[in-house]
């Protein structure tokens, strides 16, 4: 029986590779981001002439949130990977290695990723705030509802953030 539940708990325990593939997928779906973010730069050097300062200002916006966005995705393969799959050995004397992977936990990935959200829902609320009366694009006016929607749901990001940032310091002080 013992040697039943040593090969289970082995099993168990070698599972955690299954969360690679993920990574790498990630990893890919970054490729991407970084293809959209050169297509939008050169559409805006390209033809900046014909753009007025919103204009400019809003593709600049898409680029800091593609930005963002790839950041997040690389907190969340190397954190992920370093917490939940296996030690990135390649990390232990690289000079570039990041501050904040020696002391990342499922906790502090969470915060981060919370707070990246949050960054990345103010900046598509920024620009709906830009947009609004189609002042930037020629655009048809932005309902009021969905500007109340996304208010709504940077609220409840903020409200998560602070409401996991409570929990994580409660957790430490016990």
């Amino acid at each position: 029986m013992k040697s039943v539940v040593g090969g289970m708990e082995r099993a168990i325990f070698a599972s955690r590779w299954l969360q690679a593939p993920l990574y790498l997928g990630l990893i890919a779906a970054q490729g991407v981001y970084i293809y959209k973010f050169f297509r939008e730069l050169i559409h805006l050097v390209v033809d900046a002439n014909t753009f007025n300062d919103t204009q400019i200002m809003l593709i600049v916006l898409d680029l800091i949130d593609v930005v963002l966005v790839a950041n997040l995705i690389v907190m969340v393969v190397v954190g992920g990977y370093e917490t939940f799959v296996s030690r990135l050995s390649v990390l232990d004397e690289h000079p570039d290695r990041p501050e904040w992977i020696s002391h990342v936990d499922a906790s502090g990935i969470k915060t981060k990723l919370l707070m990246a959200l949050v960054s990345i829902s103010s900046i598509h609320l920024l620009r709906t705030f830009m947009g609004l009366g189609g002042m930037a694009t020629g655009e048809a006016a932005i309902d009021a509802t969905a500007v109340a929607g996304q208010v709504a749901i940077q609220i409840t990001f903020l409200i998560s953030v602070l409401a996991m940032a409570w929990i994580d310091r409660m957790g430490k002080s016990h």
